[in-house]
Protein backbone atom coordinates (compact mmCIF):
# COMPACT_ATOMS: atom_id res chain seq x y z
CA UNK A 1 0.00 0.00 0.00
CA UNK A 2 1.41 3.66 -1.00
CA UNK A 3 2.02 5.91 2.03
CA UNK A 4 0.36 9.26 2.56
CA UNK A 5 2.19 12.23 0.89
CA UNK A 6 2.77 14.20 4.33
CA UNK A 7 4.16 18.08 4.35
CA UNK A 8 5.80 18.38 7.57
CA UNK A 9 5.90 21.98 9.02
CA UNK A 10 8.32 22.34 12.04
CA UNK A 11 10.98 24.24 12.90
CA UNK A 12 12.92 21.99 15.89
CA UNK A 13 15.56 20.56 13.48
CA UNK A 14 16.12 17.50 16.05
CA UNK A 15 12.07 16.64 15.99
CA UNK A 16 12.04 17.31 12.10
CA UNK A 17 14.75 15.03 11.38
CA UNK A 18 13.15 12.05 13.91
CA UNK A 19 9.60 12.60 12.75
CA UNK A 20 10.38 12.49 8.86
CA UNK A 21 13.10 8.79 9.05
CA UNK A 22 10.28 7.52 11.08
CA UNK A 23 7.49 8.36 8.43
CA UNK A 24 9.81 7.75 5.70
CA UNK A 25 10.69 4.61 7.08
CA UNK A 26 7.16 3.30 6.77
CA UNK A 27 6.30 4.32 3.04
CA UNK A 28 5.13 8.32 3.46
CA UNK A 29 6.69 10.81 1.43
CA UNK A 30 7.72 13.34 3.46
CA UNK A 31 8.38 17.24 1.91
CA UNK A 32 9.96 19.89 5.05
CA UNK A 33 8.77 23.30 5.79
CA UNK A 34 10.59 25.00 8.45
CA UNK A 35 8.73 27.87 8.58
CA UNK A 36 5.21 29.34 7.48
CA UNK A 37 6.65 31.08 4.22
CA UNK A 38 8.21 27.61 2.80
CA UNK A 39 5.00 25.86 4.22
CA UNK A 40 2.87 28.26 1.93
CA UNK A 41 4.88 27.57 -1.03
CA UNK A 42 4.77 23.43 -0.28
CA UNK A 43 0.98 23.58 -0.52
CA UNK A 44 0.88 25.69 -3.58
CA UNK A 45 3.08 23.42 -5.09
CA UNK A 46 1.80 20.10 -4.38
CA UNK A 47 -0.70 17.39 -3.38
CA UNK A 48 -0.85 16.36 0.43
CA UNK A 49 -3.02 14.02 2.21
CA UNK A 50 -1.82 15.31 5.38
CA UNK A 51 -0.64 18.66 7.05
CA UNK A 52 1.74 17.85 10.38
CA UNK A 53 1.98 21.50 11.37
CA UNK A 54 4.22 23.08 14.04
CA UNK A 55 1.70 26.10 15.92
CA UNK A 56 5.10 28.27 17.05
CA UNK A 57 7.10 29.07 13.78
CA UNK A 58 9.40 31.34 13.82
CA UNK A 59 8.13 33.65 10.92
CA UNK A 60 4.45 33.52 11.39
CA UNK A 61 2.22 30.90 13.51
CA UNK A 62 0.92 27.84 12.30
CA UNK A 63 -2.46 29.55 12.38
CA UNK A 64 -1.80 32.14 9.82
CA UNK A 65 -0.66 29.35 7.69
CA UNK A 66 -4.09 27.62 7.83
CA UNK A 67 -5.72 31.26 7.38
CA UNK A 68 -3.67 31.82 4.54
CA UNK A 69 -3.85 28.46 3.21
CA UNK A 70 -7.72 28.06 4.00
CA UNK A 71 -8.22 31.72 1.84
CA UNK A 72 -6.29 30.63 -1.09
CA UNK A 73 -8.52 27.52 -1.48
CA UNK A 74 -5.13 24.94 0.14
CA UNK A 75 -7.40 23.18 2.33
CA UNK A 76 -9.67 21.65 0.11
CA UNK A 77 -8.73 18.88 -2.22
CA UNK A 78 -10.70 18.46 -5.23
CA UNK A 79 -14.18 17.50 -5.61
CA UNK A 80 -14.94 13.77 -4.98
CA UNK A 81 -18.25 12.22 -5.79
CA UNK A 82 -19.86 15.85 -5.34
CA UNK A 83 -18.24 16.52 -2.16
CA UNK A 84 -15.25 18.93 -1.64
CA UNK A 85 -13.05 17.10 0.81
CA UNK A 86 -11.18 19.04 3.73
CA UNK A 87 -7.11 18.75 3.96
CA UNK A 88 -6.33 16.83 7.31
CA UNK A 89 -3.92 18.57 10.05
CA UNK A 90 -2.52 17.50 12.64
CA UNK A 91 -1.69 20.11 14.99
CA UNK A 92 2.18 20.06 17.28
CA UNK A 93 2.49 22.26 19.93
CA UNK A 94 4.78 22.98 22.46
CA UNK A 95 1.97 25.39 24.72
CA UNK A 96 -1.33 24.34 25.32
CA UNK A 97 -4.09 24.85 22.03
CA UNK A 98 -6.96 26.26 22.75
CA UNK A 99 -10.47 24.11 21.60
CA UNK A 100 -11.71 27.41 19.94
CA UNK A 101 -8.56 27.44 17.50
CA UNK A 102 -8.76 23.70 16.96
CA UNK A 103 -12.59 24.12 16.12
CA UNK A 104 -11.90 26.88 13.91
CA UNK A 105 -10.06 25.14 11.54
CA UNK A 106 -11.68 21.55 12.20
CA UNK A 107 -8.56 19.76 12.74
CA UNK A 108 -7.70 16.45 12.69
CA UNK A 109 -6.06 16.09 15.74
CA UNK A 110 -3.97 17.88 18.46
CA UNK A 111 -0.29 16.05 19.66
CA UNK A 112 1.18 18.47 22.60
CA UNK A 113 4.71 18.09 22.69
CA UNK A 114 6.33 16.16 23.45
CA UNK A 115 3.83 13.36 22.10
CA UNK A 116 3.87 9.64 21.77
CA UNK A 117 5.61 9.53 17.92
CA UNK A 118 3.17 6.38 17.72
CA UNK A 119 -0.16 8.43 17.47
CA UNK A 120 1.48 10.29 14.52
CA UNK A 121 2.47 7.20 12.91
CA UNK A 122 -0.65 5.80 12.90
CA UNK A 123 -2.61 8.87 11.55
CA UNK A 124 -0.30 9.35 9.22
CA UNK A 125 -1.18 5.44 8.15
CA UNK A 126 -4.76 6.45 8.41
CA UNK A 127 -3.83 9.65 5.57
CA UNK A 128 -2.35 6.61 3.34
CA UNK A 129 -5.27 4.26 3.44
CA UNK A 130 -7.58 7.68 3.00
CA UNK A 131 -5.36 7.85 -0.22
CA UNK A 132 -6.01 4.53 -1.21
CA UNK A 133 -9.55 4.03 -0.64
CA UNK A 134 -10.00 6.38 -2.94
CA UNK A 135 -10.43 10.03 -1.26
CA UNK A 136 -11.79 11.13 2.37
CA UNK A 137 -15.32 10.48 2.04
CA UNK A 138 -16.80 9.03 5.24
CA UNK A 139 -14.56 10.88 7.23
CA UNK A 140 -16.52 12.08 10.33
CA UNK A 141 -13.39 14.44 11.63
CA UNK A 142 -12.47 15.55 8.07
CA UNK A 143 -16.39 16.48 8.02
CA UNK A 144 -15.95 19.19 10.90
CA UNK A 145 -17.86 16.35 13.15
CA UNK A 146 -15.57 14.65 15.91
CA UNK A 147 -14.64 11.18 15.57
CA UNK A 148 -15.67 9.15 18.43
CA UNK A 149 -13.18 6.26 17.85
CA UNK A 150 -9.93 9.40 18.63
CA UNK A 151 -9.80 10.83 21.92
CA UNK A 152 -6.70 12.96 23.44
CA UNK A 153 -6.16 10.06 26.01
CA UNK A 154 -5.68 7.43 23.67
CA UNK A 155 -2.64 9.19 22.29
CA UNK A 156 -1.26 7.85 25.34
CA UNK A 157 -2.29 4.63 26.02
Amino acid sequence: MPGARILLVEDDEVLRDVVQRNLRARGHEVRLAMDAQTALVQLRGAVFDLIVLDINLPDQTGWEVLRIALKEGWLHLQEIDGDTQKLPVVVLSAVRVSPHRLEEFHTLAYLPKPFPLEALLRLAAEAAQRRNAGGLNGNRALAGLPDPAFHEEDLYA
